[in-house]
């Protein structure tokens, strides 16, 4: 988060000691002071030091052991590096027992100080960082807690979620998948006057056909065949709060059209069922591609989209929120190091750009498991992160391989190879495949085939 350069404080006595220390590392871009005693550097120092006090054990006054103490105690983790002669390494181990962060014993060759004032910058400034982002989540109200970021795009998101949210106006999110569009919807609920009523997420996709009906109304003892009970369908159970319709274009059309009379009338009817149930609700719906193309496809009716979509948000890829990536890299892995009892790993300028350069095709989602991965993983900290973007990278390019899409695509390979044999002959394509009219109408939409581009002589089945 912060670019500054790291300031090293140099304290003691011998002034030919100081005068080189400060010009090695003067030479590396660090930002130096020295002192001669360590009094002078104790009062120029706070708990807002961002860098490292590099100081002798043996000084006249104060010695280096009674100054690390002392600046311990304005802040136990600024990084103390002592320097000691060969005589002195017993007091040097002991005052890393008491936490000083590293010793180096005289003489020593520049490489050796650069390195390990390294490293104690880079843990100063991770220290320093998460204490920042700790104040701004501290800070945050509820939207800003749950949509961290500071990009423009994301303080537009906020905005529209501040002016939206109040309302009962149906909202229709768009973006990729992994991008939090069930977070805005959450937020939306949250700050709107149904914030008391449940919020019920419910992912099309996800959803047998054959179930999709009785998942949003509900059914009936005795309904069909296995209902045994009453069920409370999803409707019913975001009475008084908010309905979320994530990936709504996955939804059977045939179901689209009660959905769409549900939003008309404001009531239900469960299966098995003639009487009708007032709802009271607030839906957000979602897609993960351009709704309109959707509608031309026939994946989403026109007018229920135009039903849903009273107002419209966009939520951008993460790839397009430049310095949020770095935000959230670092929220997410503050809050893996917690939640596994694992130290928070030193993120290095590479690492840094690493994630800067990452295309980030699974978005938040992806960005949160890296985190997770990078926190937990074994390799030395310099290596964790190039390694985890490298497989993923790999999985990425691998993932059209899955089952998931070699299943879909074998299913569209078929149903398209039925068409252009029967020229398009829907009675013959029902036969030879074994499926219900509404089951391929609903198959043809999602893999974008349409029955009039492969028509041939026989139209009698238009």
């Amino acid at each position: 988060m912060t670019t500054e350069a790291t300031s090293v404080y140099i304290v003691d006595d011998e002034k030919s000691m100081r005068i080189a220390v400060s010009q090695w590392l003067a030479l590396d871009s660090y930002e130096v002071k020295s002192f001669a005693r360590a009094d002078a550097a104790l009062a120029d120092l706070s708990d807002q030091f961002n860098g490292v006090l590099v100081t002798d054990l043996r000084m006249p006054g104060m010695d280096g052991l009674e100054l690390m103490h002392r600046v311990l105690a304005i802040d136990a983790q600024i990084p103390v590096v002592v320097i000691t002669a060969h005589g002195d390494i017993p007091m040097a181990v002991s005052a890393m027992r008491d936490g000083a962060y590293d010793f180096i014993e005289k003489p020593f060759e520049p490489e050796i100080l650069l390195e390990t004032v390294r490293r104690a910058g880079e843990k100063r400034r991770l220290v320093l960082e998460n204490r920042t982002l700790k104040k701004l989540l501290d800070k945050s109200t509820g939207i800003e807690r749950n949509l961290l970021g500071t990009s423009e795009t994301i303080q537009f998101i906020r905005q529209e979620i501040t002016e939206l949210g109040p309302t009962d106006a149906s909202v229709f999110l768009i973006g990729e998948t992994g991008v939090g569009k069930e977070v805005v919807a959450r937020c939306l609920h949250e700050v709107s006057p149904k914030r008391d009523g449940s919020f019920v997420a419910i992912n099309c996709g996800a959803i047998p056909e054959t179930l999709f009906e009785s998942e949003l109304f509900g059914h009936e003892a005795g309904a069909f065949t296995g209902a045994l009970t009453r069920r409370i369908g999803k409707f019913e159970k975001a009475a008084g709060g908010t309905l979320f319709l994530d990936e709504i274009h996955s939804m059977p059309t045939a179901l689209q059209v009660k959905v769409l009379r549900v939003l008309q009338e404001r009531e239900i009817e469960r299966l098995g069922s003639n009487t009708p149930i007032a709802i009271d609700i607030r839906i957000i719906s979602s897609i993960n591609g351009d709704p309109r193309q959707a509608c031309e496809t026939g994946r989403l009716r026109a007018d229920l989209f135009y039903r849903l979509n009273v107002a419209e948000i966009e939520i951008p890829p993460l790839r397009q929120r430049g310095s949020d990536i770095i935000l959230l890299f670092e929220y997410y892995a503050m809050q893996a190091a917690e939640r596994y009892g694992r130290e928070l790993p030193v993120l290095g300028a590479g690492c840094l750009q690493a994630l800067m350069s990452h295309p980030w095709p699974g978005n938040v989602r992806e960005l949160k498991n890296v985190a997770e991965r990078y926190v937990l993983s074994s390799l030395p900290p310099q290596q964790r992160l190039t390694h985890i973007l490298h497989h993923c990278t790999a999985d990425q390019q691998t993932a059209s391989c899955s089952l998931a899409s070699q299943t879909a695509e074998f299913e569209r390979t078929l149903i398209e190879q039925s068409l252009k044999r029967h020229r398009g002959n829907i009675g013959a394509i029902l036969a030879e495949l074994d499926l219900p009219r509404r089951t391929l109408n609903q198959k043809m939409n999602n893999h974008g085939l349409s029955r009039r581009n492969f028509l041939g002589g026989d139209k009698s089945d238009e």
